[in-house]
């Protein structure tokens, strides 16, 4: 038996409190002492380039995966270059491009805030859901983001170069 088809009214709902409790959520994490020198959006860009192969992403992978427009990202990678925590460089075949990769300090800043950070997710997340409703939530989300034709997978964007 095939499920029902999802009115629209239900599916409006469905974002609406989606969306709310991801706000709701974010103006926490914000407002959480975890962050050290970061702001949430740098720590983002961090755990990005943290989880993608060989610490590096293009610089237009970064855009896409996040919310910033692409003029804010460039601003905020000058802001983590001049910190020492990332380094901008080209991108081996294609003379536009430029990548960022993830240095080793900056790596061991995005380990110790992440620590901090993964606590309160554990504290806020983990604390309203079980371990079976958290699974179905993981479950959930990602069946919603892999719908989304021409978007990045998820998490850390497309790597430099093909690992193989």
């Amino acid at each position: 038996m095939t499920p029902a088809a999802p009115t629209p009214q239900q599916a409006a709902e469905a974002w609406e409190s989606l969306f709310r409790a991801q706000v709701a959520l974010m103006r926490r994490f914000t407002r959480e002492d975890v962050w050290g020198p970061l702001s949430v959006g740098e720590y983002d860009v961090l755990f990005s380039l943290a989880r993608a192969p060989g610490r590096t992403l293009r610089m237009r992978a970064l855009h896409e995966d996040g919310l910033l427009t692409q003029p804010s990202v460039s601003r905020l990678v000058d802001r983590l270059e001049r910190r020492g925590w990332v380094r901008r460089g080209p991108v081996p075949g294609d003379a536009r491009g430029t990548a960022v990769t993830l240095t080793d300090t900056g790596a061991e800043l995005q380990r110790e805030v992440g620590r901090r950070h993964v606590r309160s997710i554990h504290r806020l997340v983990g604390g309203a859901l079980d371990r079976d409703e958290l699974e179905d939530l993981r479950r959930l989300t990602e069946k919603l983001r892999a719908a989304q034709p021409g978007l990045p997978a998820g998490g850390g964007g497309r790597p430099v170069a093909d690992p193989s």
